[in-house]
């Protein structure tokens, strides 16, 4: 199809997926359980983070998660305990288990009261088209407190090609605003413009059979690759793609 057929195709799909009902199957159900921002933050971090898997069991876990921190994220983290923190030992979901929820916990502490809060941080180092640099360097900074070796591998450093998809789905619910109600837009010094797809399997593949993606891999320069052409399609928000390539792959088995 054409270049102009192809974008009111994926306008069509954006329009149909990017709606409320998206959320009662989506983890960004965890975070819209709350109002205040530093919760909403918290909690679609930590969402992001256990973001991989089985949907359902995503959603149960951070839920049960949420209630781990007494349904308020930012107080926990803030003045939280080292009596506190046992009650996360038992916590899991796949690789993520309860010591490395406690690391994820001091270090949040870390960023809140030492480097302005999350939205700080990815603002301070975001570039003009891109937040890649900032995400990596987050991950140096939440890890600048002591901390277990095994936790690190739960962050993505776009700088050693990773496609951090998780990360970029948290920045898509935390930067994009629309009138959808779906995602946030809380953090008002970034925009849209400089967000990435948040790139997996179910997206790669959608985005490889409507030609706008040759890499084979899902990597760091697969998503530079996808975030080019979508910007062709919408410079302003090219991530609102992301519900269409989403929303064809798990939903439509495209």
């Amino acid at each position: 199809m054409t270049t102009t057929e192809l974008q009111e195709f994926l306008d069509a799909k954006v329009a149909q997926y990017n709606h409320p009902r998206f959320i009662e199957t989506d983890p960004i159900q965890i975070p819209h359980s709350f109002s205040k921002k530093e919760d909403i933050e918290i909690a679609g971090f930590l969402t992001a983070t256990i973001a991989w898997g089985n949907r359902k069991s995503i959603i149960n876990n951070a839920g049960g998660l949420m209630a781990l921190l007494d349904h308020a994220p930012h107080d926990f983290v803030l003045n939280h305990s080292k009596q506190d923190l046992k009650s996360l030992t038992h916590f899991v979901h796949r690789t993520f288990n309860g010591e490395d929820c406690k690391q994820f916990v001091r270090s949040l502490q870390h960023i809140y009261k030492f480097h302005g809060g999350l939205e700080s941080v990815f603002a301070k180092h975001a570039e003009k088209t891109s937040l890649q640099g900032a995400i990596s360097r987050f991950k140096s900074l939440f890890f600048e407190i002591e901390h277990l070796p095994r936790s690190k591998k739960h962050i993505s450093d776009p700088l050693k090609n990773s496609a951090a998809k998780r990360l970029n789905m948290m920045l898509r619910w935390f930067v994009r605003k629309d009138n959808s109600g779906v995602d946030f837009g809380i953090w008002k010094s970034l925009s849209p413009s400089q967000l990435s797809c948040p790139l997996d399997v179910h997206s790669g593949n959608v985005a490889r059979k409507l030609g706008l993606l040759n890499r084979k891999q899902n990597d760091a320069k697969a998503l530079e690759e996808l975030d080019n052409n979508l910007r062709n399609l919408d410079p302003s928000d090219p991530v609102k793609y992301d519900f269409a390539l989403f929303g064809l792959g798990v939903f439509e088995g495209f």
